[in-house]
C-alpha cells in the first residue's frame, strides 16, 4: 500500500447536541488508514483534554501522530456546526487554534519526501505561521493533493492560485470551482469549461469536482469521467466530501482506471452522507453492495 502524509486542522466539531471529532484533513487520513494506506498526520493540538482525545482517536484509526505538535499556549481547535434542514452545514472556525500554529521540523520534512502523496487543504493556509510550514512542506512532496475548503473570511485569491500552481491535482465542489473561476477571470458558465480553464490556468493534469447529490466529474490526464450518484437519504453532508476524496485517492494510488476510481469514491461519499458524523465506519461488504446491489 501507498504511504501518505495529510497536513492541516485537526480539531472538534461541536454541533448543538454532541460534537465530533474532524477537520478535513484527519477526515482523509482516517479514511485512507481504513483502506490499508501507512498515513502520517501533520498538525498541532493543544495541551488539552480535546488534544488527547483527538491523539486517541488517531492512533485507535492506525494514522501516525509522531508528528503532531502540542502548542502549551493555544487550544485544540473547534468549530461550531449548524445544519439546515437538508443537511447542509454552516460553520464558525474559532481563531488562534493550535493547529495555526504547525511549525517547521526536518523530521516532518522527511515524512513529506518519502510518501507517495501529500494531501493538503486551504483552511490551514489561513494563518502565516502553518501557512509558511505548509509552503516548505509542498517544496519537498512527490504528488500534491489540494483540497479546496472555501471557509469565507478564511482565505485569499492570492494564496489559493499559489496552491493550485503547486499541486498535482486539485479537488472542489461545484460551488466552490464556480466561485473560484470568477476570481480568476474565467468567462465559462459550463463546469467542465471552468475545469478546464483551472487545469490550463494551473498547469494541473488532474482535477475533480464533486456535485453534491449527483455525483463527480474527474479531469485526468485530458480525458473527462463522471459518475452520476446514488439515491440516497441524507443524514449529514459533513466529512462525506472528505471520505469521497480519500476513496479517489486511495484507488488512483493502486492504479485503478479513473472510471472505477471516481465509481468508488462517489460510493464512499454517498454512504457517509447517509450516516451521522463525518467518519462512520463502512465495511467492504457494504460498499460492494451499495454500489452493485443483487
Amino acid at each position: 500500500m501507498s504511504k501518505v502524509v495529510c497536513f492541516g486542522e485537526v480539531l472538534w466539531d461541536i454541533f448543538p447536541t454532541h460534537k465530533k471529532i474532524g477537520g478535513a484533513p484527519l477526515n482523509v487520513a482516517s479514511r485512507l488508514s481504513s483502506f490499508g494506506h501507512n498515513v502520517t498526520m501533520i498538525s498541532a493540538l493543544g495541551e488539552d483534554n480535546f488534544g488527547q482525545k483527538i491523539i486517541e482517536y488517531l492512533k485507535d484509526n492506525k494514522v501516525n501522530t509522531n508528528h503532531i505538535q502540542i502548542k502549551k499556549q493555544f487550544q485544540t481547535g473547534k468549530v461550531n456546526v449548524i445544519l439546515d434542514k437538508r443537511g447542509t452545514a454552516s460553520y464558525t472556525i474559532n481563531y488562534p487554534s493550535a493547529w495555526d500554529k504547525i511549525s517547521i521540523t526536518e523530521k516532518a520534512k522527511n515524512e513529506v519526501e518519502n510518501a507517495d502523496a501529500f494531501v493538503f487543504g486551504s483552511l490551514i493556509a489561513r494563518d502565516k505561521t502553518s501557512r509558511k510550514t505548509l509552503y516548505e512542506l509542498i517544496e519537498a512532496a512527490k504528488y500534491k493533493i489540494f483540497d479546496l475548503n472555501l471557509r469565507q473570511s478564511h482565505y485569499t485569491t492570492d494564496v489559493l492560485l499559489y496552491l493550485m500552481e503547486k499541486a498535482n491535482f486539485i479537488k472542489f465542489n461545484d460551488d466552490e470551482l464556480y466561485e473560484v473561476c470568477k476570481k480568476i477571470g474565467s468567462k465559462y458558465n459550463s463546469l467542465e469549461q471552468n475545469i478546464r480553464f483551472i487545469a490550463a490556468k494551473t498547469n494541473t493534469n488532474h482535477v475533480c469536482v464533486t456535485k453534491g447529490p449527483h455525483g463527480a466529474v474527474l479531469l485526468y490526464n485530458d480525458i473527462f469521467y463522471y459518475n452520476s450518484g446514488y439515491q440516497i437519504n441524507v443524514i449529514d453532508t459533513v466529512g462525506a466530501g472528505d471520505s469521497f476524496l480519500a476513496s479517489l485517492t486511495s484507488e488512483l494510488l493502486k492504479k485503478s482506471t479513473p472510471q472505477k476510481a471516481i465509481n468508488f469514491a462517489c460510493a464512499i461519499g454517498a454512504l457517509v452522507a447517509q450516516s451521522e458524523g463525518a467518519n462512520p465506519k463502512i465495511l467492504q461488504s457494504e460498499i460492494e453492495t451499495f454500489i452493485n446491489p443483487q
